[in-house]
């Protein structure tokens, strides 16, 4: 059977122009394999509304991220059909539920109860998913999953419509923060790192929405140079990243934070912009080392470290503009989707596909 003639049944009621669903499915179509659609009704009797229904024969089940409800019921219908289950669930729900959101007290009945239930669907997957390397050692080494089940698939960006603009640097410089305003991204960190900056003068801006940022706004509201925007349409964020300067990452200080290298950092690397972030090993150890990569690090947490560095940068503007050009290598060089493509071929490989 040839490439083109492939099959890959996306099972589960994903969204699907979430960015890192869109690019899977964008992999499998480059690649020649056709995707069918299926999101049962009901996720735990998926397997039984897949059997009536008589899907057509496949040659890969593919979970998406953030799925885990759906493991069960694709590793049944699965199994009889001898096809192997990739999942790719992108986070943990234990650790989101207890380290991150902390709805449950570690080592709490709810929290143990989670671990086990969450530690049995991934050891029951052919193979896990992960966006990093760290993230592939997390679920090794909190779930059980055995080495030989696990690969690495970097979230990468979508080239088609995040790509380099040229443009005049701002006067003052623009500075770019987007996200949903959660603990791991920081923007407490960012809020008080601009009522540390002593620097040239600068513009910030802020997009989107989420649990913090009421009190950032409030934090920030008599300073002029500070705007607020609420979420704008996907299509239209490599716009606004092309209008900034630097474009900022993420500053949380916990534990995810330090395994995960979020869209944003793709994005704004895709598109040729600097990118201010903190620092972790889940960044390949040569964009780590090299002083001329586009991504400038510093210490997760420190709001102070982050206000240095926009001075030292805002007072250097040869040197962002020169950083374009190494944010558009580093990306190309790491996490292009020619990389990605060659990380898919390697686990499909593995699943025997």
């Amino acid at each position: 059977m040839s490439a083109c003639d492939k099959k890959v049944l996306w099972w589960g009621r994903s969204d699907v122009n979430y960015s890192r669903n869109r690019i899977v499915r964008q992999l499998f179509t480059d690649f020649g394999w056709e995707i069918i659609d299926f999101s049962p009704r009901l996720s735990a009797f998926g397997d039984i509304e897949a059997s009536l229904i008589r899907l057509p024969v496949v040659d890969l089940v593919w979970l998406p991220c953030f799925r885990q409800r759906d493991v069960n019921a694709a590793r049944r219908w699965a199994s009889k059909k001898n096809i192997p289950l990739i999942f790719d669930p992108l986070i943990s729900a234990y650790d989101k539920q207890v380290w991150e959101k902390k709805k449950f007290s570690e080592g709490s009945n709810q929290a143990v109860k989670l671990l086990k239930w969450e530690r049995s669907l991934l050891q029951s997957a052919d193979y896990v998913v992960a966006d990093t390397e760290l993230h592939a050692d997390f679920y090794a080494d909190v779930m059980g999953v055995v080495a030989n089940k696990l690969a690495v698939l970097p979230v990468g960006a979508e080239e088609s419509i995040f790509i380099p603009q040229d443009h005049n640097l701002n006067k003052p410089l623009k500075i770019l923060f987007y996200g949903s305003y959660i603990g791991l991204q920081g923007p407490d960190v960012i809020a008080k790192a601009i009522e540390l900056y002593n620097g040239p003068k600068v513009e910030w801006h802020f997009i989107g929405n989420g649990p913090l940022r009421q009190q950032v706004q409030v934090k920030l509201a008599d300073r002029p140079n500070v705007t607020f925007t609420d979420w704008i349409p996907y299509v239209d964020l490599p716009s606004q990243i092309a209008q900034a300067d630097i474009c900022l990452g993420i500053f949380g200080s916990t534990d995810k934070t330090r395994r995960v290298i979020p869209n944003k950092v793709y994005q704004a690397l895709s598109c040729a912009r600097p990118v201010i972030t903190c620092f972790s090993e889940a960044y390949p150890a040569l964009l780590r080392q090299d002083v001329n990569s586009g991504l400038f690090f510093v210490p997760a947490g420190d709001a102070d470290a982050l206000a240095k560095m926009i001075v030292k940068l805002a007072g250097q503007p040869d040197l962002v503009l020169s950083a374009r050009k190494d944010a558009k290598q580093s990306y190309q060089q790491f996490f292009s989707m020619e990389i990605l493509k060659k990380h898919l071929v390697a686990i499909l490989k593995n699943a025997r596909c």
